[in-house]
């Protein structure tokens, strides 16, 4: 559960007229997206993250003195509690919602791994069970959080986080032993 953001008060001097949510939100948005992008890396989750800042500022207006203030510092804590909570949860080479980072010059041993790598781990997926390939899609490739994959294959959350953990650690371990590690 997530702790109140404290309330910030403008100092003495600061005696201008209050402005209107729409107006705040306005000014704020494209800051508060590329501050939010800057901490997760992902487009996506800080959409997210600022819509989800921007609703509770809407539920505490008449309580916030500050908000541009009060936005930044909540946008803050939750990208920092996503990436926290989502810091083991990243599949190597699937951000679809991100421009191709491998550059045209990316010599051609490199991209021969990286290839090999993308392959090798096709297979494996396919190798597994699926419950467990639909679990990973869910959470990879439609980036569902573990309550709504819950909801759609009838699993506990619980269930979900764990048998995603140990479906991580044996992909991982199959790739090891095909000789493909995280440089590759």
């Amino acid at each position: 559960m997530l702790k109140r953001t404290p309330r910030v008060r403008p100092s003495a001097t600061e005696a201008a007229p209050a402005p209107s949510l729409r107006a705040v939100f306005d000014a704020q948005e494209s800051p508060l997206l590329r501050y939010a992008f800057s901490l997760t890396g992902r487009r996506a989750v800080a959409e997210e993250i600022v819509q989800e800042v921007f609703l509770q500022l809407h539920i505490h207006w008449d309580e916030v003195d500050a908000p541009r203030d009060w936005l930044f510092r909540s946008v803050r804590n939750r990208a920092f509690n996503h990436v926290r909570d989502h810091r083991r949860e990243t599949l190597c080479g699937d951000d679809r919602n991100e421009p191709d980072t491998h550059s045209e010059s990316e010599m051609p041993d490199a991209m021969l791994l990286r290839m090999e790598a993308d392959g090798a781990l096709r297979e494996i997926l396919e190798q597994l069970d699926d419950t467990d390939r639909q679990l990973v899609h869910l959470k990879y490739f439609e980036g569902l959080k573990y309550r709504e994959i819950s909801a759609t294959t009838g699993l506990s959350v619980g269930n979900v986080g764990y048998r995603l953990h140990h479906i991580l650690k044996q992909l991982a371990d199959k790739l090891r032993s095909q000789g493909i590690d995280q440089q590759s």
